[in-house]
């Protein structure tokens, strides 16, 4: 009665290659990315290391044209500067006035 017949085991050895066909491999279960992370990666802090770079440039030209244009004298001692205005100064209309001024003017 423990013995099984030769259609059982073959009947038993076709549902046994059913279910290892089924099972999935291993090497294709997760998911990968063809992207390269790296690469992704240095082009976004390049990207904001340029933004970064400009604001400051921005920022630098707006003062340095406020300072020639003297649009942040100090009204109480004339040889002096009021750093309060020069942070708050606005010397052209917009910002891309001070960075086309900042990069195409190389020569102080």
């Amino acid at each position: 009665m423990n013995g099984m017949s030769d259609e059982q085991k073959t009947t038993e050895g076709k549902v046994m290659k059913i279910y290892k066909d089924s099972a999935p491999e291993i090497q294709n279960l997760f998911e990968w990315a063809h992207i390269n992370h790296v690469a992704w990666s240095v082009a976004v802090l390049m990207t904001g290391l340029v933004i970064w770079l400009s604001v400051a440039l921005i920022n630098a030209e707006n003062q340095r044209n406020a300072l020639v244009n003297q649009q942040c004298q100090d009204k109480l001692f004339t040889s002096e500067i009021d750093k309060k205005c020069l942070r708050m100064v606005n010397s052209r209309d917009h910002w891309w006035q001070h960075l086309t001024y900042a990069l195409t003017h190389l020569n102080p």
